[in-house]
């Protein structure tokens, strides 16, 4: 058995292999147990990604797996689950994937596993409160990708629009992973500077640019969906990340999906906003503070969640 820093990736899809490529490039664990249904498949990716090893920075060790394979890893990666179709909404997905996550979750519980799950399979906050449902594990343990890919396309278009490396970009989108979301504009700042202050300074950036921006954010997914049928690289690379905060133990502040109990007035629901994560997983919510706008829109995505979840829970 390999020592040190041990995934399990259940669901080698477009966005499981994806990811399994990225924490390859990366160097973020020490082992990666692949898994999936269609275990040729899986056995393929296997085979597939140990043949890049001689390219890679550093030493993965990549195996195909069980269930029963979950007792020992540190964290249990779940990309399973049917895909969203041209036209569909991730929240119209619930019902299939619900199913598919009790039996997944039942079985990785079983096996003995005791680490953190980190979920990225869409309605991903409906089905990261269900896994935290089905698992009875406390929420700290159980992680959704949230809007941390969001976050990540909001601040490349704006990085874009202001013409400053996004990396100088700071802001988040908040709520569900989904069409209720939204970007929150008070306390976006490029550089230190508040993006509000600088549309009223330079006559050249507008309010209506900056709407068009987030409208852009929030469609992204259907317009990469209808070009190539599926998005994956930037949701893996996103899960990457989040991967390599909980393993090294980093206490980064990233968009996931994370249950409020009193957070932003709301409980018993899984939302993205901004959240230290580290070895432990979820250390703490950041409340930022939000306009009277802000928090009627976040209210009012929390609420959508909370009526998806209401007849399965």
């Amino acid at each position: 058995m390999v020592k040190g820093n041990r995934v399990a990736l259940i669901g080698t899809g477009f966005v499981g292999s994806s990811y399994a490529f990225g924490l390859l490039n990366q160097g973020v664990a020490d082992e990666l147990i692949m898994i999936d249904l269609n275990e040729e498949k899986a056995k393929g990716d296997v085979l597939d990604l140990n043949h890049g090893k001689v390219f890679a920075q550093q030493s993965l060790n990549i195996s195909f797996g069980t269930y029963e394979d979950c007792k020992d890893v540190d964290l249990v990666v779940i990309c399973a689950g049917a895909n969203q179709k041209p036209g569909e909404t991730r929240l119209q997905l619930v019902e299939k994937n619900l199913k598919i996550f009790h039996s997944i979750v039942t079985q990785v519980v079983d096996s003995g596993f005791d680490g953190i799950f980190l979920v990225a399979t869409n309605p991903v906050d409906v089905l990261t409160y269900a896994v935290w449902k089905y698992s009875g594990f406390p929420k700290e343990r159980v992680i959704g990708s949230g809007t941390i890919l969001d976050t990540a396309r909001f601040r490349f278009l704006l990085g874009e629009y202001f013409q400053v490396a996004p990396q100088n970009v700071h802001g988040y989108i908040i709520g569900e992973h989904g069409d209720s979301e939204l970007p929150v504009y008070s306390s976006v700042d490029v550089g230190g500077v508040a993006v509000l202050d600088m549309i009223k300074k330079h006559p050249e950036y507008t309010q209506e640019d900056l709407d068009d921006i987030f409208v852009n954010v929030r469609d992204a997914a259907y317009q990469i969906i209808n070009s190539k049928g599926a998005t994956y690289y930037g949701i893996a690379m996103g899960l990457v990340r989040i991967t390599k905060a909980i393993l090294h133990n980093e206490n980064s502040i990233l968009t996931v999906s994370t249950l409020m109990e009193g957070e932003y007035g709301e409980d018993d629901v899984y939302i993205g906003v901004p959240a230290i994560i580290n070895r432990n997983g979820v250390r703490e919510v950041i409340e930022l503070n939000l306009s009277e706008k802000e928090k009627e829109q976040f209210a009012r995505s929390a609420d959508v969640l909370r009526e998806i979840l209401k007849p399965h829970f």
